[in-house]
């Protein structure tokens, strides 16, 4: 099995991809959501639905920006803490969590 620094140079960690809600009532809503779109697809014109797929595509995506902003701080902050513990460095960690997200 390969270091998570191997799979991580050679492009192999992908959270996003990997991580499923181990919550019980995430597969019922997920069932939820898909009968409801059902519904709106038999109920709307061919051309409306288009227009709301567009709609829940760009919330998927705005939602997918949220998530990796997220992840992002999570892992900063997580860091922070591990170097703020083993440097005895006090305000290390949330000096380093406040760091802006503005850059891809």
């Amino acid at each position: 099995m390969k270091s998570l620094l191997e799979k991580l140079y050679h492009g192999h960690l992908h959270p996003n991809e990997n991580v499923i809600p181990s919550d019980p009532q995430y597969s019922a809503l997920c069932q939820q959501t898909s009968e409801i779109i059902e519904t709106w697809k038999n109920r709307l014109t061919e051309e409306e639905f288009q227009q709301l797929e567009a709609l829940l595509d760009l919330n998927a995506q705005t939602h997918g920006m949220e998530l990796s902003s997220i992840f992002k701080y999570g892992f900063r902050l997580g860091a922070g803490i591990m170097v703020e513990v083993l440097t005895g460095e006090e305000d290390l960690a949330s000096r380093l969590s406040s760091v802006g997200d503005n850059k891809q």
